[in-house]
């Protein structure tokens, strides 16, 4: 059973950074391409970062240079450090997984707040 469990969000101001962290069961990350969405209320979901399983990086445009996404394959564990915050990365941050033969999972989500 394949679950994504994320955690670090919360209140900053801006300027601000903040970590979160994938913890992902029933999966071994080294073995997929893990990747970050965030949506923001009446807004649809939003891709903003993918790591592949050989650690090749991409970014959304609006947070290239600010967003680094990385991973621990033996903590089996995904990042996405966030620096430079700004009122427009406030969102619920989710973290996903597609699985070849099995379909994508999602986690529960992260609320992230940037105050201005």
């Amino acid at each position: 059973q394949v679950q994504l469990v994320e955690s670090g969000g919360g209140l900053v101001q801006a300027g601000g950074s903040l970590r979160l962290s994938c913890a992902a069961s029933g999966i071994l990350i080294r073995f997929n391409d893990m990747a970050w969405y965030r949506q923001a209320p009446g807004n649809q979901r939003d891709w903003v970062a993918t790591i592949t399983s050989g650690g090749t990086t991409t970014y959304t445009d609006s947070v290239k240079g600010r967003f680094t996404i990385s991973k621990d394959n033996a903590k089996n564990t995904v990042y996405l450090q966030m620096n430079s915050l700004k009122p427009e990365d406030t969102a619920v941050y989710y973290c996903k997984v597609l699985v070849s033969g099995s379909g994508h999972y999602w986690g529960q989500g992260t609320q992230v707040s940037v105050s201005s």
